[in-house]
C-alpha cells in the first residue's frame, strides 16, 4: 500500500497494534458539529476526534482564511490532550473523500511525523467492509509535545503575489469548477480564483469507488496538469486551505513530491479587497 495511504484491511489488522493512532476528521461545512455527533455514534475503535474548526484551525487568526492554520505551538497542545507520541503510527480518516483527512495529514507531515496515512475511502469503505464500530471514546494519558511547522512547505500572501505570474511555478486551486470559474460561491463573500491560479479539482483525484486513483493514474494526470513545472514548484490552494491537501496528498501518492500550501487560501485572499481577483477558465 502508499505510504500515504492504508486500505481498511491493513488496518482491520492493526487495530491492537499499542502504537497505532486513529483519528476521525469528519466534517460538514454546512452543519459543523455532525461530525462529532457521527463520531459519539459510531466509529472506529481506538480512535479520536479532532474537529476542523476546534482542533486544525485557530479562528482567532484574522484574515487568514475561513479555517486559520493554528500556530504549531496551539497545535501541539492540541496533540498532547490526545497522547501523541513521535513514534506513533497515525491513521486518520472522515466520512469518505479524504478532503478533511488530509488536513490532519498534511499538519502532522509538518511538524516532522512521517508515520501517518489516510484511510483509503473513509469511514464508509469501513462501514461497507463490515469492520468493527464503537461508541466508545478511548482514554489516552496526556502527553508533553513541542512541535514546529515546516515552514519551507508553505507560502504567504506576498510569495503568491510574486508567483502568480511566474511561468516557472504552477498555482492549482483543489476547489470545484463552478468554484473556481466564480459562476457560484456558496462559501465566501467573493468569487472567482486568484488570477494566474490553475484548477484541478480534489474529487478528480478518487476513481468511481471513492477510493484513491492508483499512483500511475495519478501521476500521468499531474503530469499533464503541470506540463515542465517540477513538484518543487507547485503551490496548492482552495477555499480555506483544507482540500488542497487532498492535491498535496495525490501528488506524494503518485510520487510527486516537495509541493507547497498556500494555508489562507481564496477566503484569505480576499480578506484584503485590493487583491487582484480573475474568473472564467485558468
Amino acid at each position: 500500500m502508499s505510504d500515504v495511504l492504508m486500505s481498511v484491511d491493513e488496518l482491520r489488522a492493526r487495530l491492537h497494534d499499542p502504537q497505532l493512532r486513529v483519528a476521525d476528521v469528519r466534517f460538514d461545512l454546512a452543519d459543523t458539529g455532525s461530525g462529532a455527533a457521527a463520531y459519539a455514534e459510531a466509529h472506529v475503535p481506538g480512535a479520536i476526534y479532532a474537529h476542523l474548526d476546534r482542533d486544525l484551525s485557530d479562528h482567532a487568526r484574522r484574515g487568514l482564511g475561513r479555517h486559520p492554520l493554528p500556530q504549531a505551538d496551539t497545535f501541539a497542545r492540541w496533540l498532547a490532550t490526545v497522547g501523541y507520541a513521535p513514534e506513533q503510527h497515525w491513521v486518520v480518516y472522515d466520512a469518505d473523500s479524504g478532503a478533511f483527512a488530509a488536513r490532519l495529514w498534511w499538519m502532522l507531515r509538518m511538524i516532522g511525523h512521517r508515520d501517518v496515512r489516510v484511510l483509503d475511502g473513509g469511514f464508509a469503505a469501513w462501514r461497507a467492509a463490515g469492520a468493527p464500530l464503537t461508541a466508545q471514546a478511548p482514554a489516552r494519558a496526556a502527553t508533553s509535545v513541542d512541535a514546529r511547522f515546516s515552514d519551507s512547505a508553505m507560502v504567504d500572501f506576498a510569495a503568491v503575489e510574486s508567483l502568480r505570474g511566474d511561468a516557472a511555478w504552477r498555482l492549482v486551486d483543489a476547489r470545484a469548477t463552478p468554484r473556481f470559474r466564480g459562476d457560484v460561491e456558496p462559501l465566501d463573500p467573493v468569487a472567482g480564483h486568484i488570477p494566474g491560479a490553475i484548477n484541478r479539482p480534489f474529487a478528480e483525484n478518487l476513481g468511481a469507488d471513492g477510493r484513491f486513483k492508483s499512483p500511475e493514474v495519478l501521476r500521468a494526470e499531474w503530469l499533464r496538469l503541470l506540463g515542465a513545472v517540477d513538484p518543487e514548484r507547485v503551490v496548492h490552494m482552495c477555499g480555506s486551505g483544507v482540500t488542497a491537501c487532498h492535491n498535496l496528498l495525490a501528488m506524494e501518492h503518485a510520487g510527486l513530491c516537495g509541493s507547497h500550501l498556500f494555508p489562507p487560501s481564496w477566503s484569505g485572499w480576499i480578506s484584503d479587497r485590493s487583491r487582484a481577483v480573475a474568473s472564467g477558465d485558468a
